[in-house]
């Protein structure tokens, strides 16, 4: 048994070698994961519907090239060359959308955000597959020519041309986008 005066010892020691502990601010710790950033839905839908809008089925074009039935597209202030390159397949597709099946309110949000993510990827080479037409009412070709117009609203064109045959041929465009 202890006696109290080893008790009142113990105390006064433990109370000496405390002395000159702060206590913490709290006395519990909690780790926690961070919490994630929330996911902003109404600006992606906001930035989706902007894209969609910023293309117009009513834009007529001040100025376009057509050789015939071929589409042809070149931005005021760069060379005629561009065109002729683009032609003749001198830059390397390096992405591709297929357009087949899709109504043009689909087409134009696809076609509005396939080029923003290609701007934003660096990709300089696109090409772009609307079809022919054949399966559509009349048997024309509309997402064709509402293409040609959505792209020429769109300020990183600088020119497309009608694929080459083994392309796709007048079922698709190849487009050339700022660097």
């Amino acid at each position: 048994m202890t006696n109290q005066g080893d008790k009142d010892d113990e105390i006064k020691l433990f109370l000496d070698a405390v002395k000159d502990v702060r206590p913490l601010r709290s006395a519990r710790v909690y780790h926690q994961a961070p919490t994630p950033k929330p996911i902003p839905r109404q600006f992606l839908r906001d930035e989706r519907q902007a894209l969609a809008d910023s293309l117009s089925d009513g834009y007529i074009p001040a100025h376009e090239l057509e050789s015939g039935e071929e589409l042809l597209y070149l931005r005021e202030g760069h060379s005629p060359d561009i065109l002729s390159k683009l032609r003749r397949g001198h830059w390397v597709v390096q992405a591709a959308i297929d357009l087949h099946g899709m109504v043009s309110d689909e087409a134009r949000v696809y076609v509005a955000e396939f080029l923003s993510h290609c701007r934003k990827r660096g990709i300089r080479c696109v090409r772009i597959i609307h079809g022919k037409g054949l399966s559509s009412r009349n048997r024309e070709p509309v997402l064709k020519h509402k293409l040609r117009n959505w792209l020429m609203q769109k300020d990183e064109v600088i020119a497309y041309a009608q694929a080459r045959q083994q392309d796709g041929g007048s079922g698709a465009v190849i487009v050339l986008l700022k660097a």
